[in-house]
């Protein structure tokens, strides 16, 4: 038998989006069931009604049959051979007649019947426990909402407490719906598949005893069959019935559960707060602007992933991205006369989003993880060490600040975080390393699409000189093609270019990945241009693979810095020197995502300059000639080209002897 998939009655409490997003799975299931239900049951009264109009028509044929004998014909009686006949045909017909009358209330026993029931008994109950389940829903979100706004003047602890005990109320129902509702929508799991084969069960006896009374027709392998799918019912009755009664347990289990899992802030005094978090999730109060004036709140669930603040709304399948936590501030804030208010600041010092927990710990501990994540903690080797050292930090970050400058001002600069050889995040201590500020400037553009599509650019150039989005000629690319010692083509994507300020360390490079990454990440920004570049002794050219235009070119000597990737080998930048105008030089860094390792085209760029250094000695082009392998043509193999090559000869020859 297969897993019959269920919902966990543990986690109806806890009302996470994600049960609600497997909840939604199974109440989709239960309309799908609902409406095939009908459908069934239109078929099979359709069955039924055809016997019945079996049934009155085989009356109808015995009368007939009878009838013969009375008729007056003008040529005379009927003979006695053929009323004797027609008075054995009808004794027959009156014999089957008996049976199709049995075969109908057989059928409407135990095929009409059972579908009937269950659909006015089980898929009607889970129809009203969903409305009861919406009810209790709504009813503890106008309560929530209600004690959210409670103000926090202590004169208004007797209306607090009240409120307090209605959301108690709304929640514990909301609890009891939810079970009530889950064990129904888990039991429908396996009373879907008895309720498919009973009818059907009851239909295949029924004209099986009709046919073996009027004659021998089926053997008694069908009547194996029919007891093993009888076993079978019997079977995933029992397995319900085993199925109920754990639901039953579990159910009075998570009832019985301390009053303080429903009340919200039920230890104000000293609640226990986790300092130490470096990632957190819960429902939070968001205020919206609607207005110059006005605002609004709105209860979403909030989670944290990496070093990102995700929002997911009850009901969607996934979450996203609302605020970017690296080098951000955290402090609490008076709003609106709202208890456990806290205010997240950019690192720029413009203000992010202001949130409400339900609860003082909820409140600290939010505050806490914020903290911890803002200060990159978490790629660390050991986070929760790390965030240990940080607990003083959030310590101070609960106590409300008004503004940012104060906020600025109680912190000391924190420490400047590069990523070493060895790929591991540490503090810098070397003054080698250059900081982030000095290799590209704060709020450099990034460039998405400075590579056009084929289409695209053939119709921005059509009926002229074909002009490259770069700046570059494609004057003489043929004769530069041929001449060229190193050919080697490589697939590659188009992530994003920016300028740099300097081209001294591939950690340029690496810095710019990271930043044309997170901008593609925060804006959603999935479009990827193809290309083919064309890695030669002279030049890099960016070939559209489908016209063969191409796009862009760099001379080779303008190409001042390349690197892969050190963790995703499918990365790969360069660094290029443009001239703008006359006297004046820029430098941009290109990021590209290849098929093949980022390190085979560095090799292959870095081939190239040394071809094109040694063209202008022919000593050592000879020495260099000698040290890499040719193909037909004249060119230099790459050495993963090579062994590819020899592989392929291996096997051809192995074919040829074969």
């Amino acid at each position: 038998m297969p897993t019959v998939d269920k919902l966990l009655l543990e986690e109806a409490l806890q009302d996470s989006p994600q049960t609600r997003s497997l909840l939604s799975v199974f109440e989709e299931d239960a309309g799908t069931l609902t409406e095939y239900t009908n459908q069934l049951l239109q078929a099979m009264q359709r069955v039924y009604g055809a016997q019945n109009e079996m049934c009155l028509a085989t009356q109808q044929l015995s009368k007939q049959l009878l009838a013969y004998e009375k008729q007056h014909f003008a040529l005379g009686k009927g003979d006695e051979e053929v009323i004797s006949t027609l008075h054995y045909f009808s004794k027959v017909v009156d014999e089957l007649n008996v049976l199709h009358s049995e075969l109908a209330k057989q059928l409407a026993d135990t095929m009409i019947l059972p579908i009937i029931q269950f659909r006015e008994k089980d898929l009607t109950e889970v129809s009203t426990l969903k409305d009861l389940f919406g009810l209790a829903s709504t009813e503890h979100d106008v309560s929530m909402a209600k004690y959210s706004r409670l103000p926090k003047r202590k004169e208004n602890e007797k209306h607090k407490a009240e409120v307090a005990k209605e959301v108690a109320n709304a929640r514990r129902k909301q609890h009891l719906s939810s079970l009530q509702y889950y064990c129904a929508l888990n039991a429908l799991q396996y009373r879907k598949r008895v309720a498919m084969m009973e009818p059907m069960l009851g239909y295949t006896r029924g004209q099986i005893n009709f046919f073996k009374k009027g004659a021998e027709m089926f053997s008694k392998r069908l009547d194996s069959f029919l007891t093993s799918v009888s076993d079978m019912v019997q079977s995933i009755q029992g397995e319900l019935d085993a199925e109920a009664e754990k639901m039953r347990i579990s159910q009075q289990d998570l009832i019985s559960v301390n009053e303080s899992v429903y009340t919200p802030d039920s230890d104000v005094t000293s609640p226990a707060i986790n300092r130490n978090l470096i990632q957190k999730a819960g429902y939070l109060n968001l205020r919206n602007k609607t207005g110059l004036v006005t605002t609004t709140w709105e209860r979403l669930y909030f989670f944290t992933q990496g070093g990102n603040l995700m929002c997911q709304p009850r009901g969607a399948v996934a979450g996203g991205l609302i605020q970017d936590l690296d080098n951000c501030s955290v402090m609490a804030v008076d709003c609106e006369d709202r208890r456990y208010c806290f205010q997240i600041t950019t690192p720029t010092g413009k203000t992010g989003i202001t949130l409400q927990a339900e609860s003082r710990k909820e409140y600290e501990e939010w505050i806490c993880a914020i903290n911890n994540i803002s200060r990159q903690i978490y790629l660390t080797d050991n986070p929760e060490a790390a965030a240990i050292k940080l607990n003083q930090t959030a310590l101070q970050a609960v106590t409300p600040i008004t503004s940012f400058a104060k906020k600025h001002e109680a912190h000391h600069p924190s420490q400047n975080v590069k990523n070493t050889d060895n790929g591991k995040t540490t503090p810098s201590e070397s003054a080698g390393i250059q900081d982030s500020t000095q290799l590209i400037a704060l709020g450099t553009p990034i460039q998405f699409d400075i590579v056009l599509p084929a289409t695209e650019f053939l119709d921005q150039n059509r009926g002229g000189r074909r002009a490259n989005p770069f700046g570059e000629s494609e004057d003489g690319s043929k004769d530069e093609e041929e001449d060229s010692l190193l050919q080697q083509m490589f697939v590659v994507r188009f992530l994003g270019s920016m300028a740099v300020q300097s081209d001294n360390t591939s950690e340029v490079i690496y810095e710019a990945m990271r930043q044309v990454l997170a901008a593609r990440a925060i804006h959603n920004i999935f479009r990827m241009t193809e290309s083919h570049l064309m890695v030669t002794s002279k030049n890099l050219r960016l070939i559209d693979p489908q016209t063969q235009v191409t796009r862009a070119s760099f001379e080779l000597a303008t190409v001042t810095q390349f690197a892969a990737h050190q963790d995703n080998k499918r990365l790969i930048g360069f660094v290029v020197h443009l001239r703008e105008t006359p006297g004046e030089e820029s430098m941009s860094a290109y990021v590209f995502e290849s098929n093949t390792e980022g390190e085979k085209i560095c090799y292959a760029i870095s081939l190239g300059k040394e071809i094109a250094e040694a063209q202008k000695d022919p000593e050592a082009l000879a020495q260099l000639m000698k040290s890499v392998p040719f193909t037909n043509d004249g060119k230099f193999v790459l050495l993963n080209d090579q062994s590819e090559e020899d592989g392929a000869t291996r096997e051809e020859g192995e074919e040829s002897e074969a």
